[in-house]
């Protein structure tokens, strides 16, 4: 399946876009989004150097173009995932996640965005077809993630041929994240608010595709500033 988050443990060096500088047209500037769903809000604050990112997410929150649609995948200790916009109307047990707007977005990793606790990301097709790592049109995903010790975090390095940041190392062994995704994917964001909500929403009963059994829709999304 298309733009499904996948667990990549290979790192390889590639051509990717980097973050926007703060002094470009649109950046310098943080963006809050409530997400409204059928099990509670979520607000969300957006990067100013993930200018590409940011800007299509806020277009298409003008759109209304994630009203009514699923979140379609969540994995308890790792994401919860919507963004399909096959999953307005889906019937049960359809099979899901190669949805979106007909477009990609150049990816925009920055260092100083990881996959802490909460991020919001895009999720994106496998490096075999998406050698670059550009992000879904739609797609993306929060992080629940899980508590790692200095240990796990080492053997994380040896086998990413990585080096984890102070600051890395500080949220990951504090309130968790996942570490192993860092460099793989764009994070533009972070839950300010409601992740006791995120929370409930990874621990949903859910089939063999981790669709949730019973279906967690996003009523609307609203830009707060």
């Amino acid at each position: 399946m298309k733009k499904l988050l996948t667990f990549v443990f290979v790192v390889t060096v590639l051509a990717i876009s980097s973050c926007g500088l703060l002094n470009q047209a649109g950046s310098g500037r943080e963006h809050v989004v409530l997400i409204k769903t059928t099990m509670g809000d979520i607000k969300v604050k957006l990067y100013p150097r993930t200018i590409h990112h940011t800007e299509n997410f806020m277009k298409l929150v003008k759109e209304h173009y994630y009203d009514s649609l699923l979140f379609h995948r969540v994995i308890p200790g790792f994401v919860i995932q919507g963004g399909d916009p096959n999953s307005k109307h889906a019937k049960p047990g359809q099979v899901l996640g190669d949805g979106g707007p007909g477009y990609t977005i150049p990816a925009e990793i920055c260092p100083e965005y990881f996959h802490k606790r909460g991020a919001l990301a895009m999720a994106r097709e496998g490096d075999r077809v998406n050698p670059t790592r550009r992000s879904s049109g739609s797609q993306f995903y929060i992080v629940v993630g899980k508590v790692y010790t200095d240990k796990q975090l080492d053997m994380l390095e040896q086998k990413l041929h990585t080096k984890f940041t102070p600051a890395q190392r500080k949220a990951y062994t504090t309130v968790g994240g996942t570490p192993f995704l860092d460099g793989q994917y764009t994070v533009f964001g972070e839950v300010v608010e409601g992740m006791d909500v995120v929370d409930k929403i990874a621990n949903l009963p859910r089939d063999k595709y981790d669709r949730p059994k019973k279906d967690v829709r996003i009523i609307t999304m609203k830009i707060l500033k």
